[in-house]
């Protein structure tokens, strides 16, 4: 099929470089990645994932990780698993 349809969007360049490095490492350019979102848009008649409003525990929890706060460092996911329970 003819790929003659354009499409254009601007966005932060951080954001930018940073999902670009994700593409590269699995091996897909960014025009493969549109149009796989855009596959997989028709396929499932919608987003391919849920879209939601975190709460206010799930906001701070990822503000504080992302600042580097409350983190909790396991050896490995079996010892996690333990003290999960």
């Amino acid at each position: 099929m003819s790929k003659s349809a354009m499409i254009r969007a601007r966005m932060e360049p951080r954001v930018k470089a940073e999902a670009e490095a994700v593409l590269d490492r699995l091996g897909l350019s960014p025009a493969e990645a549109i149009r796989l979102f855009y596959r997989q848009v028709s396929l499932h008649r919608g987003l391919p994932f849920p879209v939601r409003i975190p709460n206010a525990r799930t906001r701070k929890a990822m503000q504080d990780a992302l600042a580097g706060r409350n983190l909790t460092e396991w050896p490995d996911l079996k010892a996690l698993k333990i003290a999960r329970r």
